[in-house]
């Protein structure tokens, strides 16, 4: 596979870099340089960890880059910078591990970025995320046809937003990563988001809502034993893409397109059903707005699915649009299916027709973000 014209290879529609420390302290505004992020080494053989200023824990590496890792070796803390994947950080050797895996191209996104998507200081925020779109340019760098960069925004204005697309789109990014919650007064289901939804459209950048993303504790709120929390990560995103069918923004905005990323896909079917029967059912008293279409056609149309280790998602292609559903390897994190990508494909594409099989490896990130 590694032989085979990268084009024709799948397409990650969710792979990751690891920040290195001149991402933030090289990159980030002057005025923020003593608060940007930093990698320590703790004591104790705990490994090192990164200190983002507001995020209630910090963030070791372990399960960051685990990629590759049998279930068994994967441990909360322990690892140092240099044990984790260099190519996590250094563009140089990303291809040969995207040659490893049978993987023709990936659509980039953060890791320490995406957990500072729940810090409150909107104006740090902003200011990391300037960091990051700026190392991120120089990564992408080398090999733009490969490694498929999204740009991120704090979401402190909606003005300033449809700005920080405009400036994304010209850095050569092909989307944007929001955080889960924007910093505004009001939410993303509110109309006067819908000029940031005209600048989506029309300068061909897609939303994304990674997991992770949309709770101070990143989501891992759980009950009982703490692997209960796995369950939980994936709410989220369902949240937002219930505001925004409901809310109507889908309804307001035809052409926008959200990629619901990481949270899987099996579950899509339901969900869409449930919706459905909640509007059907239930608007009145719940004084839901009109819509001019179903629920689950919203969904079908306007919403996008990545998942890298979903069976159910495949076999649910047809009730779900397969034309909306994208595989990913998530590397180098410790959900990747990296380096056995191949055999997790061949295992659970078996039944569907080629036509689907080409869609959802390839061909729909291909369509979404434009790329040759």
């Amino acid at each position: 596979m590694a032989d085979a014209d990268p084009m024709i290879r799948p397409i990650s529609a969710d792979s990751h870099i690891i920040e290195p420390p001149e991402c933030f302290l090289d990159f980030i505004d002057p005025a923020f340089r003593e608060r940007a992020p930093k990698l320590v080494t703790r004591e104790s053989g705990r490994g090192d960890a990164y200190i983002v200023e507001g995020f209630p824990i910090e963030l070791a590496l372990n399960t960051l880059a685990a990629a590759g890792k049998q279930p068994e070796e994967i441990k909360a803390e322990g690892d140092s910078f240099s044990a984790i994947h260099r190519s996590s950080w250094d563009p140089s050797l990303r291809l040969a591990d995207q040659d490893a895996d049978g993987v023709g191209a990936e659509v980039i996104y953060p890791t320490i970025g995406m957990l500072i998507c729940n810090v409150d200081d909107a104006d740090y925020k902003n200011a990391c995320m300037h960091a990051y779109n700026r190392w991120l340019q120089t990564y992408v760098a080398t090999d733009p046809t490969r490694l498929i960069g999204l740009g991120q925004t704090a979401v402190r204005s909606v003005a300033e937003a449809v700005a920080d697309f405009q400036r994304i789109k010209e850095m050569g990014f092909k989307g944007v990563m929001m955080p889960g919650r924007p910093a505004t007064e009001f939410d993303y289901d509110d109309a006067q988001f819908d000029p940031l939804w005209r600048a989506s459209v029309e300068l061909d950048l897609p939303i994304s809502f990674h997991i992770l993303t949309s709770s101070k504790t990143a989501g891992w709120d759980n009950r009982g034993p703490y692997i209960n929390g796995f369950q939980a990560i994936i709410r989220g995103c369902q949240d937002i893409i219930g505001m925004f069918i409901y809310s109507g923004v889908f309804m307001r905005n035809p052409a926008l397109k959200l990629v619901c990323v990481e949270a899987d896909a099996g579950w899509a079917p339901h969900y869409m059903y449930r919706m459905d029967h909640a509007y059907k059912r239930h608007r009145f008293w719940h004084k839901a707005m009109e819509l001019e279409r179903m629920p689950s056609e919203y969904f079908r149309e306007n919403v996008y699915l990545t998942f890298q280790d979903d069976y159910v998602a495949f076999r649910c292609a047809d009730m779900i649009n397969y034309k909306r559903l994208m595989w990913a390897s998530d590397f180098p994190h410790s959900d990747s299916t990296w380096p056995w990508s191949q055999d997790v494909i061949a295992e659970h594409t078996q039944g569907l027709r080629p036509e689907q099989v080409s869609a959802i490896l390839h061909e729909n990130v291909r369509e979404l973000y434009k790329l040759g």
